[in-house]
């Protein structure tokens, strides 16, 4: 059988891609005893799709096994400095300007956050879309729409997303997904779960069970903040949630059989002395994607589609369970990327509750947050990646406006400022000015949240919505 001549073109990845989704296709006919005819035009082009693959490839295809070099992103040089990696613990990339997302975009096969949806989540809602839309924080997608196909016909999803408390505070980067997820419960009206993966840092770092626990319940409270609707949002620790829910290890177990260790192995980059909590906890973030988890509040409905707020490091996980949901018989989970929140000291790598010099924390005193925009001794004048990070802060805080972000903009584009010539610290003080009330109101709300404020948007129960 020759090679398809249409993929030539593809990457591997894409082809990839195409491999799965024509999988899916032929599952799905056979599952809908079609015709004989056309189940075997799609079992062709399935295996004419395996060979392009393993032409390209050099590899045989293998279900949830993406191409090896999946997390490695080349920005457009064969030098091994300028390439990008990123994976669900590290962002890093040689370039001042950070992670080239467009290319993050074809070597991950999400899709282009672009204008047209972007209107057309404004047709459906009614509503102005959110900034970190209109700004493109949130920037790429996986069947966005499809979640609005339903809800466009009067049938319900719900949110899903994240944290893990690596840490007692969470910096202002953690908000990005929550400051969203209560957007896009708002105006969609529907459910919220969050996942607390305490379980996971108890894995990955140098944590007892107690202690994971303690920051999962302290992080629970800096979510609170931000102003979720308790009847609407329920928030669960892996440590104590997977022992009251049968549904939850249910589907847990479900996807264990259907991932082997090679794969996880490919997709996570796991070696063979890695602990088997780290081989297995990929299928406890894959869980939360199918609303039988969570029998509560979706009365035991397997059908109920998730739509997934995250930031695009966590993608492997998800890439992962969209394989596995069609043959346990659940609907795959739609995505919604954001960028990542550079640390302060460049846009190379990401924020990390682990390095207090690379964030600012919701902690934070007004003092700390000025001595950590302006920098050692003060200084003002930075070359151009901090001014990029002053311009990204400043891009995703509300009380910006369009226009000053223009005027932002065209400063940054001046050859004075690129070239790191011009002092940076009239913008400097703008995100001082900025981000100070922001943290000390969030720091107000917080501590109107309660131990038992936590207790009750952790207890499982049914939440306001009929399903």
């Amino acid at each position: 059988m020759a090679n398809n001549p249409n993929c030539e073109s593809l990457s591997p990845l894409q082809l990839f891609q195409r491999v799965t989704e024509q999988g899916e296709k032929v599952r799905a006919l056979k599952a809908g005893k079609a015709p004989k005819d056309e189940i075997d035009a799609a079992v062709r082009m399935l295996l004419s799709l395996k060979l392009s693959y393993k032409a390209t490839t050099g590899q045989d295809y293998q279900a949830g096994l993406p191409p090896k070099d999946l997390v490695l992103i080349n920005n457009g040089t064969n030098k091994e400095e300028d390439e990008d990696f990123v994976d669900p613990w590290t962002v890093q990339t040689s370039n001042a300007k950070g992670v080239d997302y467009d290319k993050l975009i074809v070597r991950f096969g999400s899709s282009k956050i672009d204008t047209d949806l972007i209107n057309r989540i404004e047709r459906a809602t009614g509503q102005k879309p959110h900034r970190f839309l209109r700004r493109g924080i949130f920037f790429s997608h996986r069947d966005m729409d499809q979640i609005l196909d339903a809800y466009e016909n009067k049938k319900s999803f719900y949110l899903y997303t994240g944290r893990g408390p690596s840490s007692q505070a969470m910096h202002v980067g953690h908000l990005i997904q929550f400051i969203f997820a209560k957007w896009l419960q708002e105006v969609f009206d529907v459910p919220l779960i969050i996942q607390l993966t305490d379980d996971e840092k108890y894995l990955w770092k140098d944590l007892t069970t107690e202690k994971a626990y303690e920051y999962a319940r302290e992080n629970a409270k800096d979510i609170i903040a931000c102003g979720f609707d308790i009847n609407k949002t329920f928030i669960f620790s892996d440590l104590d949630y997977l022992g009251t829910s049968t549904g939850f290890y249910k589907n847990i177990v479900k996807v264990q059989k259907h991932v082997t260790f090679n794969q996880v192995k490919g997709i996570f980059g796991f070696t063979d002395s890695d602990c088997i909590g780290k081989i297995s906890f990929p299928a406890i973030q894959a869980a939360p994607s199918f609303s039988s988890s969570f029998p509560q509040i979706f009365n035991n409905k397997e059908n109920i589609q998730c739509l997934i707020p995250c930031a695009i490091d966590q993608d492997p996980y998800f890439r992962m369970t969209r394989d596995v949901a069609p043959r346990i018989g659940q609907p795959k989970p739609a995505l919604l990327h954001s960028v990542f929140f550079p640390a302060l000291q460049g846009a190379q790598t990401k924020m990390s509750a682990s390095d207090p010099n690379s964030s600012i924390f919701l902690t934070d005193t007004p003092k700390q947050i000025k001595t950590k925009i302006l920098g050692k001794a003060g200084k003002s004048k930075e070359m151009n990646g901090n001014i990029l990070i002053n311009h990204f802060y400043l891009t995703y805080q509300h009380q910006i406006t369009a226009q000053l972000l223009e005027n932002l903009q065209s400063m940054l584009s001046r050859q004075a400022y690129t070239s790191g010539e011009l002092l940076t610290g009239e913008l400097k003080k703008v995100l001082i000015e900025t981000l100070q009330p922001l943290i000390a109101a969030h720091q107000e709300r917080r501590k109107q949240v309660t131990d038992e404020t936590v207790k009750q948007f952790m207890t499982p129960r049914k939440l306001a919505f009929e399903f």
